[in-house]
């Protein structure tokens, strides 16, 4: 209470300055500011929401923008957690996790990777970026004790279906496909997919009839828009994700009742052949172009699946010739460019844009960071796997349906996440380091939980 009047002084004399200096229209936003950071200083798991809440949204920002809503707040949370740090309002057991005893060493291929790169200022760049995935992941795993992740499914579906309503007519003229707000389908495609998961277990979770509803019409208008983009593999991954779902559900066999087969087969025969027409014809062709990937990277019937190819061909050369260290992070664009598929598969005349990615964040591990630490990365996101069905299964076993159904569509969200790195190269995505951290605060809180003596049948435990 004493510092009470010297800060209102303080903050009286800063308006003052700010009011008379070059920027007056900054000192209205003084007082919010400082009582956001309040807010975030008491709650600083809301941050970790309020950053998954701006992920889809990103693209209002302009590109290279050196202030953005989500780097405000991951800097502020940033600058919260480590004065809390310092100050023991959190404790340091917190880091404790399985992911550590391969993350270190990743970390430690990855920094002799650099030091070996063809291009190091390039792969410095490339370390930046990851390096606001892996505080994430610290910050995540931080604050998991306070992190509602109901409200983090929320937050999320709430936040793709928003980037769907600004953007979802925002279509390429070239291709025809919905971009989003970030210009790239197949990244809109990812989020849209991801999203999926969390609104199916809010429409089941929501004891409301007109909330069930609510979420049950974002996940088919988050299906809707997935067909606009025109992703093959959205739409592999999506059935992927229903197929997961019947299998978790699949431990509850035992409740369903003889009478709900009958509703349960009324619905597949009338619902299978609407959704199939409901399809765009457009989209159903492009789906069945998934047949000429066996021609390999000299398909001309499908450009787009011939350059996919092509990346992995020019990958595997780099991996046999840098097997240990890889041609350091972020070069895989200027492998490319060497390679003769470069000219073979470019866009146009006037944009050939020869530098491409991988387009396959595994592939571009493998190749740039080489053979041990890509491995290891992709033990990384195999051990976030385990960590979520380990922690269904534990809850299963107790017998509490919330957290197992929470584990299980959180992990679902992960396996959209994990397998849509097939197809693009993002090992800086937020959402992919939060959830990992995530894995890891279920499974602890799974083995730390007691476990009764009563348990259910066997077949809940797959």
């Amino acid at each position: 209470m004493a510092l009470i009047v010297p800060l209102a002084l303080l903050l009286a004399l800063t308006v003052a300055v700010l009011l008379a200096g070059p920027l007056p229209h900054v000192a209205p936003l003084l007082a919010p500011a400082l009582i956001a950071l309040g807010v975030l200083y008491r709650r600083p798991a809301w941050g970790i929401l309020g950053l998954v809440a701006m992920i889809p949204i990103e693209g209002l920002f302009p590109e290279g923008s050196a202030i953005t809503g989500g780097k405000l707040v991951g800097y502020t949370l940033i600058l919260v957690v480590a004065l809390q740090l310092l100050l023991r309002q959190l404790p340091e057991e917190r880091l404790r996790s399985n992911l550590w005893k391969l993350l270190l060493p990743f970390l430690l291929c990855y920094g002799l990777s650099i030091l070996y790169s063809r291009h190091i200022p390039l792969s410095l760049e490339t370390l930046r970026q990851l390096s606001v995935g892996l505080s994430l992941f610290v910050l995540t795993l931080l604050l998991y004790k306070e992190l509602d992740l109901l409200w983090l499914a929320r937050l999320m579906v709430l936040g793709v279906s928003a980037s769907g309503v600004i953007a979802l007519d925002n279509i390429d003229t070239v291709t025809g496909r919905s971009v989003g707000l970030l210009s790239d389908p197949n990244y809109f495609a990812l989020l849209l997919t991801t999203a999926i998961p969390p609104a199916l277990l809010l429409a089941l979770r929501s004891r409301l009839l007109l909330m069930r509803l609510f979420w049950l019409g974002l996940m088919l208008f988050l299906i809707y828009g997935l067909t606009k983009t025109d992703s093959r593999s959205g739409f592999l991954i999506f059935l992927l994700c229903l197929v997961g779902t019947l299998w978790h559900f699949r431990a509850y066999r035992d409740r369903v009742r003889p009478r709900h087969f009958g509703f349960i087969l009324l619905a597949l025969i009338i619902g299978a052949p609407l959704a199939f027409h409901a399809l765009p014809d457009k989209y159903v062709e492009r789906v069945k172009t998934l047949a000429f990937i066996k021609q390999g990277a000299r398909s001309y019937d499908d450009p787009s699946l011939g350059r996919r190819t092509s990346y992995l061909i020019v990958g595997s050369g780099v991996i046999a010739k840098h097997p240990l260290l890889g041609s350091g992070p972020g070069t895989f664009p200027l492998e490319y460019a060497e390679s003769g598929y470069a000219v073979a598969f470019s866009l146009s005349p006037n944009n050939p844009n020869l530098h491409r990615v991988a387009h396959n964040t595994y592939m571009g591990m493998l190749a740039e960071v080489g053979l041990p630490g890509g491995l290891l990365f992709i033990g990384l996101v195999l051990l976030g796997l385990k960590n979520f069905q380990h922690a269904r299964v534990h809850w299963l076993t107790v017998g509490d349906d919330h957290r197992a159904q929470l584990a299980a569509f959180m992990g679902l969200t992960f396996l959209a996440l994990c397998v849509f790195l097939l197809f693009l190269s993002i090992p800086n995505s937020k959402l992919l380091w939060i959830l990992l951290a995530v894995s890891s605060g279920m499974r602890l809180e799974a083995e730390t939980s007691p476990v009764p003596q009563t348990t259910l049948p066997e077949t809940c435990r797959a």
